[in-house]
């Protein structure tokens, strides 16, 4: 898989369970085609619908990385935050924790932040900060439509799009009463085909957006996303998207924009 700065935020902020669904799949059986097609329809309508009505938005983080062919993952907790307005957005992303396979839960902190022009990533750990231009000041992008273009979120991408990079199932899954699972296959001649094989996204029934997100790659590592006690279109505070470097860090290695 690729490892560009933008798909490292990208699985970071949206992939991205440990068995890829396989700890209850006895419970899961996809719908039938000929009856999901306008269910289909109906579940993506509503999602483009919640996502173009998002203005703010603040959850709990929990990203787990696993690698099943070598028994090992990484597990992080934090704080998520998005604001849009008119020409621009900003994510935020607080990582406070980190468990490491077996060994215990320790605090340590990381932070992501993109104000449509940068993207700053301060490590505690290292005391180094880096920041990585991905637009022009006069030209800043969405958050999301950054992530878009090398990751197709559910409810960000438009629906004929998915349609033709993957084959889309409705899972039904009787556990399940808070949110609905689609399982993205990726077709062969996908742009997608040479970094993942599948996505799966749970969409909260109640908010209409993604509540939990995993992807697989061609190496088989495991990314999963779980997004908890989501605060949509509720009013958050401009400062939290502040850039402060802690003193005694190095000062920031810079990447600036490719001509």
């Amino acid at each position: 898989m690729k490892k560009t700065i933008t798909q490292g935020i990208v699985l970071i902020l949206f992939l991205v369970v440990g068995t890829c669904c396989a700890a209850s799949s006895h419970h899961l059986e996809p719908i039938e085609k000929a009856a999901a097609n306008g269910e289909l329809d109906s579940i993506l309508e509503k999602l483009n619908k919640a996502a173009a009505g998002l203005h703010s938005y603040q959850c709990q983080i929990v990203y787990n990385f696993s690698q099943p062919l070598f028994d090992s993952q990484t597990l992080r907790k934090g704080n998520l935050y998005y604001k849009k307005r008119e020409k621009q957005s900003k994510l935020r992303i607080n990582f406070d924790t980190i468990k490491q396979d077996d060994e215990k839960q320790q605090k340590q902190k990381e932070q992501y932040i993109f104000d449509g022009v940068w993207i700053t990533h301060i490590n505690y750990q290292l005391k180094e900060v880096k920041k990585h231009q991905l637009a022009d000041p006069n030209k800043p992008v969405d958050t999301f439509e950054l992530v878009r273009k090398n990751f197709p979120i559910i409810g960000f991408s438009k629906n004929e799009d998915l349609k033709k990079q993957f084959e889309i199932t409705i899972i039904k899954d009787t556990a399940n009463k808070t949110s609905i699972h689609l399982h993205l296959k990726v077709k062969p001649e996908s742009v997608y085909k040479d970094d993942y094989t599948s996505i799966d996204f749970w969409i909260d029934k109640e908010l209409n957006l993604p509540s939990k997100i995993i992807a697989v790659n061609l190496d088989e590592d495991i990314y999963e996303i779980n997004l908890l006690n989501a605060k949509v279109n509720q009013a958050l505070d401009d400062k939290i998207f502040d850039v402060e470097i802690p003193a005694g860090f190095a000062k920031p290695a810079i990447t600036p924009l490719k001509k």
